[in-house]
C-alpha cells in the first residue's frame, strides 16, 4: 500500500467537516519523517494539527501502514513554501509573489486575483530610457514552475 495516498486519505477523512481546511501535501521522507502540510483559508491552528496528527497516527498503527519506526509531522506550509494549489493563491492575495516561469524566466509582482486556471499580478515593467510602468499580467498557472510569497519588513 502507498503510504502517502493512505495518509491522504486519512487526512481528507479528518477535514471533511471542515471545508476551510485543506490538504497542501504528504510527504514520506526516507529518514522516517513523515510531513504532512494542511492549511486553512484563514490559517490553521495548532489544535486542527493535533488532531490531524492524533487521527493519521492512530490509524497508520491500527493498519500497520509504516513497518518501521516514523515520526509524524503535521504543520501548515510555511512562507518559504512554495504555493502548490489555487486555494493558496487566493489566500495571498494582495501579496507580492515572486515567481518562476516554465520558460526560466523569472516575475515578480502583487497578486491581485485569480482565475480558473490564472494567476493575475500587478508588476512593474520598466523598459530603456522610460520611468517604470506597473502593467496587470495575467500569468497561466500551468506556465509557473514556483510561487513564494515574498515577505517585506518595510
Amino acid at each position: 500500500m502507498n503510504i502517502e495516498k493512505r495518509v491522504k486519505q486519512l487526512v481528507e477523512e479528518k477535514i471533511a467537516d471542515k471545508p476551510n481546511l485543506f490538504l497542501v501535501d504528504v510527504k514520506m521522507h526516507s529518514n522516517g519523517k513523515l510531513m504532512i502540510l494542511v492549511d486553512g483559508d484563514n490559517g490553521i491552528g495548532i489544535d486542527e494539527c493535533v488532531a490531524i496528527s492524533r487521527h493519521v497516527g492512530f490509524h497508520l498503527e491500527e493498519e500497520n501502514v509504516i513497518e518501521t519506526a516514523y515520526n509524524l509531522e503535521v504543520s501548515s506550509p510555511g512562507v518559504d513554501f512554495p504555493l502548490a494549489s489555487v486555494r493558496q493563491y487566493a489566500k495571498n492575495i494582495g501579496r507580492t509573489l515572486a515567481i518562476k516561469m516554465a520558460d526560466g524566466g523569472k516575475r515578480e509582482g502583487k497578486l491581485t486575483g485569480i482565475t480558473e486556471d490564472a494567476i493575475i499580478i500587478e508588476e512593474k515593467i520598466k523598459e530603456k530610457g522610460k520611468k517604470a510602468e506597473t502593467v496587470e499580467s495575467v500569468i497561466p498557472i500551468d506556465k509557473i514552475t514556483e510561487a513564494k510569497v515574498l515577505i517585506s519588513f518595510k
